[in-house]
């Protein structure tokens, strides 16, 4: 497996490669046809590990795990319930998630995340979309359930700054049908899943919504997630973890 993504070091951000608890600055985007050189090899904990790509578009689906329509009373959907999530949402591994007042309850949602690694439009299959993907990684979903019961709306209640973590790095090289996820809220775990339990498969959903939208190179799409969705409060921690690909960390914080 290969591991990819972007951090902070000496002050300014640069596109990297992690081995082990050594973090590679490239010469230039992973996303290039080409994977630049490594001009230096830092240790691990001397950076500061930003998302790792700035998505100029955001899909998501809901339902996309019966036993999660099932825990919500909803039917399991015949094609993908496709939405969207504002650029703004994202932060970082290790970034405060700012939980707005007023809304009630707010739920985490720990998902698998498809980076697109080429232009991709109007796909002609799943295996042609399976090539429009660069790697994996880790998000987290945040949801105003208040909001998003009472119109409906789930980009409004899915888009408060802050609500889409990605991270911490984009791992290449892994099946994508068979990964263990779980989330944990101050080390207990509320979620426990299998990515091959996805109604729809990653390459299915990118060749799906290909029909409709342009793809660009960093694009993200939330694949859904498994069923234990729960609330958060301010102070809480809440660890999503993806076999092959690491733990994204985020402490929720209450806006005053």
């Amino acid at each position: 497996m290969e591991y990819f993504g972007r951090v902070l070091f000496d002050g300014r951000p640069h596109f990297a490669t992690r081995l082990g608890d050594k973090v590679g600055l490239l010469h230039g985007s992973f996303l290039a046809e080409t994977v630049p050189l490594v001009e230096l090899w830092c240790p691990l904990d001397q950076v500061k590990v930003l998302p790792p790509v700035m998505p100029r578009v955001i899909l998501a689906v809901g339902r996309n795990y019966r036993a999660h329509a099932a825990e919500f009373g909803n039917e399991v959907p015949a094609e993908p319930l496709f939405f969207l999530k504002q650029p703004g949402t994202v932060v970082a591994d290790g970034d405060p998630v700012y939980l707005p007042s007023g809304m009630g309850r707010i739920d985490f949602e720990g998902e698998l995340v498809v980076v697109i690694g080429r232009p991709a439009f109007r796909l002609s299959s799943p295996a042609e979309a399976e090539a429009a993907i660069f790697g994996y990684t880790i998000g987290n979903d945040v949801t105003a359930r208040e909001l998003q019961k009472k119109d409906g709306q789930w980009t409004r209640a899915k888009g408060f700054e802050t609500f889409g973590p990605v991270g911490p790095w984009i791992a290449r090289g892994i099946d994508s049908q068979n990964l263990h996820l779980t989330t944990s809220v101050n080390r207990m775990v509320h979620q426990d899943g299998n990515t091959g339990d996805m109604i729809f498969a990653p390459a299915d959903l990118v060749y799906r919504a290909s029909q409709f939208m342009a793809f660009q190179p960093g694009d993200l799409l939330f694949t859904g997630t498994p069923e234990g969705v729960g609330p958060v409060k301010p102070q809480d921690l809440v660890q999503v973890t993806i076999d092959g690909i690491g733990t994204l960390s985020n402490l929720m914080i209450g806006e005053d």
